[in-house]
């Protein structure tokens, strides 16, 4: 005989907020635990992901896989998943290493050259590390230190009275122009992809077979990308955007 069953109250839990990248979130923040037993001492999650940034470094990111770091260290594979569950945590756990604390940049006198010094110490870590660019292309929960260099760009800018919305956009301008120029300017190139300096000698080669057709762009690049000394735009595009916001702070400042 069937059972009538009352219907189901709707679920008032909220969603985990971490969802399938939870073991990420344990892995940056401490709360995984440490492994009682395993190999001779030396082995950490930290010692595993500089192997793997190592490794990418040098070859890509497509070249870390654990049972290569493993190799690298001289440890089994199962060695490393006592301490790290898996690659995707790897990966995360190699960019908030590879990133280290963010510059110091209390003594400096105004949210100008704060902000500045921000972007030219995070275009140093892009470029030391060019598989970070394709390692932080996506949305994916972040690791202590990661958020220290959002908080320092958002604190960079406490002084300006802009509102909290404001700072926060202003923020995320600066970093797309940081993530664009060292994107364009990395020595490796990804796939089929070409690198910076390969992308303008090809487009200008291209531009060349039929001046009257692209005169604009041909005459940009005859004068040469590079020519001003700032090949991947840096320092052109981050003046721009920090004189967008001083407007914008010099508008706030007069309503």
């Amino acid at each position: 005989m069937a059972v009538n069953k009352p219907p189901r109250k709707p679920s008032t839990r909220r969603p985990a907020p971490f969802g399938e990248q939870a073991r990420s979130v344990e892995l940056l923040w401490g709360e995984r635990a440490r492994p009682s037993r395993g190999p001779r001492p030396g082995l950490s999650a930290e010692s595993i992901a500089r192997a793997a940034i190592t490794v990418a470094d040098a070859e890509g990111l497509h070249a870390v896989s654990m049972q290569r770091v493993a190799s690298e260290l001289g440890f089994t594979t199962m060695a490393l998943y006592r301490h790290v569950p898996g690659k995707e945590e790897l990966v995360d756990l190699m960019i908030d290493t590879c990133l280290g604390p963010p510059p110091p940049l209390a003594g400096l006198p105004g949210w100008r050259d704060r902000l500045s010094a921000w972007a030219r110490a995070l275009s140093a870590v892009f470029h030391r590390h060019p598989w970070s660019l394709g390692a932080t292309d996506r949305l994916r929960v972040m690791g202590p230190l990661e958020l220290a260099w959002a908080d320092a760009a958002l604190a960079a800018l406490a002084d300006t009275g802009l509102a909290a919305g404001e700072r926060h956009r202003a923020f995320l301008v600066v970093l797309g122009h940081v993530r664009s120029a060292a994107q364009f300017s990395s020595g490796k190139a990804r796939g089929r992809s070409l690198t910076g300096p390969q992308w303008a000698a090809a487009t200008a080669t291209l531009a060349r077979r039929d001046p009257a057709r692209f005169p604009a762009l041909h005459e940009v690049l005859a004068a040469g990308v590079a020519g001003s000394g700032d090949a991947d735009g840096l320092e052109f595009g981050l003046g721009v955007v920090l004189d967008g916001i001083s407007a914008l702070v010099a508008r706030r400042a007069q309503s």
